[in-house]
């Protein structure tokens, strides 16, 4: 199986993937500053503590048809998260065939605003889907509307090689030239919550460390 090669993870270095794990999703919402990085948030894991980080790679299938992402495990990077456009419509899109092939390939991960099945053995392989649903019902293989294209997931623009982040929180997806500056400002707000924290420990109240003392008398 040979996969394309000019927009990998490699794009990113491993110490960016394992900081934006560890920042987390609601931390680089926050500080991208960017209202529509967010997915929306009826894509979930299927199993709790799940976090991804990688290179998007952007594809869309025709409701109740999964040949594009059978397509896309053939083109896709190594390292890269599938980024499914289903357009809501939920069917078993993604089982445990395609997450063995997945393994196979190096995906690092599924965010699909459609469906998934065998929920039990995705759990088992502790491989990251984040979906809109669960389904039971299979699909077909007769169409391929999008593979590696720019699109949009629930509002969101994606493009391939942009910055997928996914945990318990949600998914969000960040524009590849701005992933440099949400990690820096990103960090710089975990610092901030932890020196926070460290302060609620010792005593103090959020209203003070917040600014909102002013609002202790308020009627």
């Amino acid at each position: 199986m040979t996969h394309t090669t000019q927009i990998t993870s490699a794009m990113y270095s491993a110490d960016q993937l394992a900081q934006a794990r560890k920042l987390g999703t609601s931390t680089l919402y926050e500080a991208s500053g960017l209202a529509n990085s967010a997915v929306d948030p009826a894509i979930r894991t299927i199993w709790p503590g799940a976090s991804v980080a990688g290179a998007a790679y952007p594809l869309e299938v025709s409701p109740g048809d999964n040949l594009a992402i059978h397509l896309a495990m053939e083109k896709a990077p190594r390292g890269s998260v599938l980024v499914v456009s289903a357009a809501g419509f939920v069917a078993g899109y993604w089982g445990e065939v395609l997450t063995v092939a997945a393994g196979a390939a190096g995906i690092a991960g599924l965010v699909i605003d459609g469906g998934v099945r065998d929920i039990a053995a995705l759990t088992a392989r502790r491989f990251p889907v984040f979906t809109r649903g669960i389904s039971v019902r299979g699909t077909i293989k007769a169409s391929a509307p999008s593979v590696g294209q720019p699109m949009q997931l629930t509002g969101t623009p994606v493009a391939a090689g942009d910055l997928v982040v996914a945990d318990d929180d949600g998914v969000v997806i960040l524009p590849a030239a701005q992933v440099p500056a949400c990690l820096a400002r990103g960090q710089e707000r975990f610092d901030k919550e932890a020196r926070i924290m460290d302060a609620l420990r010792q005593g103090q109240t959020t209203l003070d460390l917040l600014g909102l003392s002013r609002w202790r008398d308020a009627p």
